[in-house]
């Protein structure tokens, strides 16, 4: 399964057009588009479009597409030139825009390369727990994704007592055995999620952008998500996270802002041993 198929998005005639129908496949539990997928839907429109990887990509969300409905994608290559082309996609339901993702594609020769950060050490996948999650999260993408707690707490375990910024898990997409930029978009919207273990508290957030920067594509199964959240004010939080392969080369990074409150529904989790797959926990585009 690759990243279009996974997402469900349906090509038309004319290459610059694209359908996505919004499923609960692609959505949150709230029922509507899922931040990650809707960047990921537009990468690759844009990848299809141009013939280039992506360099990077952001995406701002106006409005929410609703579970059922059907986004409309249109992608305008604005500037093409020899290595780079500069693209965005607009994905709208009808008249109204819901979201625009821009982006940088193309691939340059250098003899020159060096990364510059340091993975975390943590233990290996089958070493880490799965994450809890909520029953209501059934049927999402978020029980699409199995989720590894690497560093940091299992959502119970947050009491209220303020912990560490820095957290991490590991991510793998069942089917997907080679990561791809949109692959990397699903899973780097996870970063709304860290806000919970400097807290403490369960929190929910709607992101207002998510932005990829793609460094190197290599195999890998599982990804480690390596999240630094950086602050929280007027009810605002942004983070980033370093995403990582098995063998520690530096996938990408993924950073956005999210309007943040606080989970304050009585959650009941269910444990690893009776949950088919792991996910994110209630900290998420909800």
């Amino acid at each position: 399964m690759d990243a279009r198929h996974f997402l469900g998005l349906e090509p038309t005639d004319d290459p610059l057009r694209w359908r996505l129908p919004v499923t609960p496949a692609v959505c949150t539990p709230g029922h509507f588009l899922y931040g990650g997928c809707g960047l990921a839907a537009g990468i690759v429109a844009m990848e299809a479009a141009s013939g280039r990887p992506t360099v990077w990509a952001t995406a701002q969300y106006l409005t929410y597409a609703p579970t059922g409905s059907v986004l409309d994608w249109e992608v305008v290559l604005a500037a093409v030139g020899g290595g780079t082309t500069q693209a965005r996609a607009i994905g709208r339901l009808g008249d109204k825009e819901v979201l625009t993702v821009n982006a940088a594609l193309g691939l340059r020769e250098l003899d020159l390369s060096g990364t510059w950060v340091e993975p975390p050490q943590v233990p290996p996948p089958d070493e880490c727990p799965l994450q809890e999650f909520p029953a209501m999260f059934a049927d999402t993408v978020l029980d699409r994704v199995e989720h590894r707690v690497a560093r940091g707490r299992l959502f119970s375990e947050l009491d209220g007592s303020p912990g560490s910024a820095d957290s991490a898990f590991w991510a793998r997409v069942p089917g997907h055995l080679e990561p791809s930029a949109a692959t990397l978009a699903v899973i780097g919207d996870y970063v709304s999620g860290g806000v919970s273990q400097p807290l403490g508290r369960r929190t929910m957030g709607r992101s207002l952008d998510n932005t990829l920067r793609v460094v190197r594509l290599v195999p890998t199964t599982w990804v480690l998500c390596d999240i630094h959240m950086h602050a929280l004010a007027n009810g605002f939080g942004h983070g980033l996270a370093h995403l990582w392969a098995e063998d520690g080369t530096l996938l990408a990074t993924a950073s956005q802002s999210i309007s943040v409150r606080l989970w304050t529904e009585n959650t009941t989790f269910v444990r690893p041993d009776s949950a088919t797959s792991g996910t994110s926990g209630p900290s998420r585009r909800t």
